[in-house]
């Protein structure tokens, strides 16, 4: 009992002196490195082009619900809802989020104190810790936050870009109905304009040519007919792996396409940097590479650990061990060159980053706004290549064209059709990159100036 006291008046001293010793020493210690900047870009004011409608009316898309849901797809939104839960792609990514936030935990654990136990005959416990002289420690705690900010950042990135992925995929299936019920309405159109021909044959109208040629140009459609079936089969399986399900498990039902290409809101360009996930991440490994910048300074420096405790038979033990390099042939010099250059390539990452980001959008821009007027045109020739059809066939019901014409005519009415459609799925297909281009609905919640930064800086040593 006599032991227990004296071991607890023991510790009793031992935590005022190790709270004195600590409160001085932190008090008198320096951060070597550079305090993180955000390295300034050239942003445009506004997209180049962009329409004169939508640039007078600038707005964001909305982070309350959905990006998706401005295509108003019951069957889209179903889908898309099952990524987060089942893709395994996206499981791995948000496993390395995991590990980086480990990371960090292990950074800040070097903070404080390590109280170990032990001892064979004589039961006691001893303090270690690395004094901060330099703010190694500290550079290496925001350096490893940074590193969970871009992992949550690429997280996010991987999310959109999932989504972004299995949205295309569902309107060019779509697209692939449509296509279906095209081809099958032709398929059989051309079939009964065989029997006709057949039998026009056998009453001596039409000659073998004239079988010969309806013949053709059923053959020909049926194979495309069979690539259409192919297509949309494959498209169904790229579903039914983003959604994490085995292809023979997973089937889409043929439905209409009954959807408009939707007005893309725009954002700022200076909005892009905040609001693009894979830019937030690139901006969040800068911070991190300019904070090793200073754990790398600070290896030039002394280092001091001390240790400090108390044991039944020895009291209050403790010692402090202090190590500075010497000599480290280049080493340490080289050190720090490495973390100032990887600092300058994720730099030069960020800002190519950026760039490609102002290049995805005004790609998508561009692509809509073309796609649009070419589908006002696609829409006039369907119209008129249906009208040519049917004035064809009253022709050759008089006499007046042949049979080769009507084959022609029909031909281009069935490549026209298609082309509308292959249109309308472009134009889907770019307004899906268009939003994903503009950061879907996401945006960053990391730091945005150096005041937020310091505000996290202290924060993180309380």
């Amino acid at each position: 009992m006599t032991a227990l006291i004296k071991t607890k008046t023991k510790m009793n001293v031992l935590r005022t002196l190790t709270l004195t010793t600590l409160t001085a020493l932190n008090s008198a210690c320096m951060v070597v490195g550079p305090d993180y900047v955000r390295p300034t870009m050239n942003v445009p004011s506004t997209y180049k082009e962009a329409p004169e409608s939508v640039e007078s009316q600038i707005n964001k898309l909305s982070t309350d619900v959905p990006w998706w849901a401005i295509y108003n797809d019951q069957v889209l939104n179903k889908l898309i809802s099952q990524i987060e839960i089942q893709n395994y792609s996206l499981q791995a990514v948000e496993a390395r989020v995991r590990q980086a936030g480990s990371a960090a935990d292990i950074a800040r654990a070097v903070q404080s104190p390590a109280l170990i136990a032990g001892g064979r005959n004589d039961l006691g416990l001893l303090l270690n810790w690395e004094i901060d002289l330099w703010g190694r420690v500290q550079r290496n705690v925001e350096a490893n936050g940074a590193d969970v900010q871009a992992s949550l950042a690429d997280l996010a990135a991987a999310k959109l870009s999932l989504q972004a992925q299995l949205a295309q995929n569902y309107f060019l299936l779509r697209v692939q109905d449509a296509d279906l019920r095209l081809l099958q309405d032709t398929v059989a159109s051309y079939e009964r304009s065989l029997q006709i021909t057949r039998n026009q044959y056998a009453v001596g109208v039409a000659d073998r040519g004239n079988i010969a040629q309806a013949q053709a140009q059923l053959s020909t459609a049926q194979v495309q007919l069979h690539d259409a079936r192919i297509a949309r089969a494959q498209l169904e399986h790229t579903i039914a792996i983003l959604i994490g399900k085995a292809p023979g498990d997973f089937s889409l039902v043929i439905a209409p396409i009954n959807m408009n290409v939707p007005e893309v809101p725009l954002a700022l360009p200076s909005d892009l940097l905040e609001r693009r996930p894979d830019i937030a991440a690139a901006e969040r490994r800068m911070a991190a590479a300019s904070a090793r910048i200073g754990v790398a300074e600070a290896e030039a420096y002394p280092k001091l650990n001390l240790s400090i405790g108390a044991s039944i038979d020895k009291g209050i033990i403790g010692g402090s061990q202090i190590t500075a390099p010497i000599y480290t042939a280049g080493a340490t010099k080289g050190i720090h060159t490495k973390a100032q250059a990887a600092y300058d390539e994720v730099v030069a990452d960020y800002r190519q980053t950026v760039l490609n980001g102002f290049r995805e959008v005004e790609d998508n821009l561009v692509v809509l706004q073309i796609l649009s007027e070419a589908s006002e045109a696609q829409s006039e020739a369907v119209k008129a290549a249906r009208e040519v059809v049917v004035l064809t066939n009253n022709q050759y019901k008089a006499g007046i064209v042949n049979y080769q014409t009507i084959i022609i005519v029909q031909a281009s009415a069935l490549t026209n059709e298609r082309s509308a459609l292959g249109i309308l799925g472009r134009r889907l297909v770019a307004s899906v990159t268009l939003i994903k281009a503009l950061g879907g609905g996401w945006e960053s919640d990391a730091p945005k100036t150096k005041e937020n930064q310091d505000a996290a800086h202290e924060s993180t040593n309380k």
